[in-house]
């Protein structure tokens, strides 16, 4: 992309939660934050998000219709109610037709959204389109990359070499574009007597033997995270709460640093695939000390790293007696330095925007010869 230039991006969300803090995941603090840097960089951005979300234009057209629950204890992270998946391809048509409008048109797309249909724009209107992959393979995504000829301008990203492998094994190749975290907001803390856990409390993420290994070391320890699963919660973490153990709720990012930063230790606990785990650069950016579970990116995220021990997923045991041997070097204000320092020389969020920003920008200058071949097809109603 060339100096000054301004891009037409059309930023597609996931559609599960709302573009808010505080932030139900992850991935809904990445695609905020995406859309937040592009525009303080001058860029034209739309968001196509859930209703409710911070950046959401009036235009009806963009918003996507989250799933709708008859009863709290049937929500899910990873299901969908009955009738979702239809609204969905509703409201993505809606979008597609915006597309093809030289009025609405746009230079790129930057999508994240967890369903096929945005993927297929490229080959069906020649629109360029950047998909970061940020979870394990997912049928639906995988048929649609699978369909795209070669011809079609897209580009998949993922957010680690681990799901990329796991892409990679599907038939989906993808360059290798890490997550990053905002070391402007995620600000250094002292430390302090509390180990804490954060993250969405759902059974993948298991924060239950996060409990269990501070329990285990005679350790506190703080909870804090939407419940993204009810039923999990009431029957696997609420009956450890309490003697050591305390549940905050979920937190806005201001308030979730001042709780990580003021505590000895994290343990980040995936019991799944974990794509990439952006808890574990947010808790070494405030000089707070990591023990992970060796499951999905989380190695990779951390390696070489001080401060950060991996043990065998599910070992309580390894996890609390790595914990207790960190969360002891903690109270060093000169240790904290250095895991804050080598945490933001690799994660800092304004290095990987500069670089997505060149990413869309080169997708952009792809032509799109598949535009004009799409509305003849069109006209002649083919």
């Amino acid at each position: 992309m060339s100096a000054g230039q301004r891009l037409r991006v059309l930023v597609v969300a996931p559609e599960r939660h709302a573009l808010r803090q505080p932030h139900a995941g992850g991935l809904e603090a990445v695609v905020w934050n995406r859309v937040r840097w592009l525009r303080r960089r001058g860029h034209r951005v739309d968001l196509c998000a859930a209703v409710g979300s911070d950046f959401l234009g009036s235009d009806p057209d963009l918003h996507l219709p989250s799933p709708r629950w008859h009863r709290t204890h049937d929500a899910s992270d990873t299901e969908n109610p009955a009738g979702h998946r239809g609204r969905m391809a509703d409201a993505f048509a809606r979008v597609r037709s915006r597309l093809t409008d030289p009025l609405d048109g746009v230079d790129v797309v930057d999508n994240h959204s967890l369903h096929g249909d945005p993927i297929l724009w490229s080959r069906d209107l020649g629109v360029p389109v950047v998909t970061t992959l940020h979870t394990p393979p997912l049928p639906d995504m995988v048929r649609a990359a699978r369909s795209l000829p070669s011809s079609a301008p897209h580009r998949f990203l993922a957010v680690s070499q681990y799901t990329a492998r796991s892409w990679s094994a599907e038939g989906v190749d993808a360059f290798v574009f890490p997550n990053g975290v905002d070391s402007t907001e995620w600000r250094r803390g002292a430390g302090g007597d509390h180990w804490v856990w954060f993250g969405r409390i759902v059974p993948e993420k298991a924060p239950h033997l996060a409990i269990r290994a501070a329990l285990l070391a005679g350790a506190r320890i703080r909870i804090a995270g939407r419940i993204g699963d009810p039923v999990y919660f009431d029957r696997e973490v609420a009956p450890l709460l309490g003697d050591g153990a305390e549940y905050v709720g979920p937190l806005r990012q201001p308030e979730l640093c001042a709780l990580v930063g003021a505590s000895s230790v994290a343990l980040v606990t995936p019991v799944w695939s974990e794509p990439f785990g952006l808890v574990l650069a947010e808790a070494l950016m405030t000089g707070t000390p990591v023990v992970a579970f060796d499951a999905g990116g989380a190695r990779e995220v951390l390696a070489g790293l001080p401060g950060c021990a991996v043990v065998r997923a599910r070992d309580v045991s390894a996890l609390a007696r790595a914990a207790v041997s960190l969360a002891a070097e903690s109270a060093s204000g000169a240790f904290r330095d250095r895991v804050r320092a080598a945490a933001s020389a690799r994660h800092s969020l304004a290095r990987r925007h500069r670089e997505v920003e060149r990413v869309l920008g080169i997708a952009a200058q792809t032509p799109a010869t598949l535009v004009d071949e799409a509305r003849v097809a069109e006209a002649v109603g083919a």
